[in-house]
């Protein structure tokens, strides 16, 4: 039987929204399903990747700034740690999002951390956007869960199930989309995003996805998590406001008839970002693990010729891992 589901704990910032449909154990949003992605995934399988030759011979690689300063200091900031994983220190609280500091079962990190994770202490908050491995890696999680005690995870619907028997014994908020989590000296949100889960062969759509919202009365930060492109980004901004700084994945775009429905190409989080009327563009989600056919560097030259032709609609700012972000 269908119903919607919310978290009557916490505030729910649209009185329109009845909750996210949960339909014979699974979450229903975009249409999508786990039928057709078996299709697309064979037929990804048995193309041939156009681009094969240009992919081989691309040599670019993220720069690391190496240190563990930033896990110290006092200042507003914004570090980032690879893929979708961010540092973000605002009124002095601290937090990490979609921690995937290692490499993944298949697929190798192409870029170092600035520090050992053993240094990352001091954490407050853990913001998990989804359950798909190169977002939530169990390792990595455990691992800083063990090193901060203290710690508290904010997560989407029925993600806490993917702890198992350790779910009682770990601190965590659960929301749906358009709810605020209780988070002491700012507002924090949990947002709609264009996008799926599964880790397994039988657990497909069973627990939610999202974005996040990081607001204070001197700033805003919006995490996009994994998302494709859709009017939930217009939605985002007429219901919340628009973000000061937007964190936006630009890669894992290709093909496009298997990514597209799901992740954003740079010219698509672009839009994204003019959509939800930014200021600051940092664009992640690229450069630390292969997981599609573009080459490798390819989402930062288009980027950056887009910054050349002044169609960026703000301020663009490509981090290297480990590189400080004053705010």
């Amino acid at each position: 039987m269908a119903t919607y589901l919310l978290n009557p704990e916490l505030n729910t910032i649209d009185p329109d929204f009845k909750g996210n449909l949960f339909d014979k154990g699974q979450f229903r949003a975009d249409g999508m399903t786990s039928e057709a992605s078996y299709r697309k995934v064979l037929r990804w399988q048995l193309s041939k990747n156009p681009q094969k030759l240009e992919k081989e011979k691309d040599s670019f690689r993220v720069n690391v700034v190496p240190g563990r300063s930033f896990l110290s200091g006092q200042d507003n900031m914004i570090v980032w740690l690879g893929h979708a994983s961010f540092f973000i220190r605002v009124n002095g609280i601290q937090m990490i999002t979609d921690p995937c500091l290692k490499d993944l079962p298949i697929v190798k990190r192409k870029v170092g951390l600035p520090c050992s994770i053993k240094e990352m202490l001091g954490l407050d908050y853990m913001l998990i956007s989804h359950g798909h491995r190169d977002h939530f890696d169990k390792d990595s999680i455990s691992q800083l869960m063990h090193q901060n005690p203290q710690m508290q995870l904010l997560l989407p619907l029925k993600i806490s199930d993917l702890f198992g028997k350790r779910k009682h014994q770990v601190a965590y908020q659960e929301a749906g989309w358009w709810q605020q989590y209780k988070v002491d000296t700012l507002d924090l949100y949990f947002l709609p995003a264009k996008h799926w889960n599964r880790r397994g062969l039988t657990d497909f759509n069973q627990n939610l996805w999202g974005s996040f919202l990081i607001r204070t009365p001197q700033q805003s930060i919006y995490f996009a998590g994994d998302s494709g492109y859709a009017g939930h980004f217009k939605e985002i901004r007429e219901k919340v406001g628009a973000p000061d700084i937007c964190l936006m994945p630009v890669g894992a775009y290709k093909p496009s008839f298997i990514m597209q429905p799901a992740h954003m190409s740079p010219q698509e989080a672009v839009k994204a970002f003019q959509d939800l009327q930014g200021k600051v563009m940092i664009p992640m989600h690229y450069g630390t693990y292969d997981l599609s056919d573009e080459p490798l560097g390819e989402p930062v030259r288009i980027l950056k010729q887009y910054q050349q032709e002044n169609r960026i609609g703000g301020t663009l700012k490509m981090l290297a891992v480990g590189e400080t972000f004053k705010i």
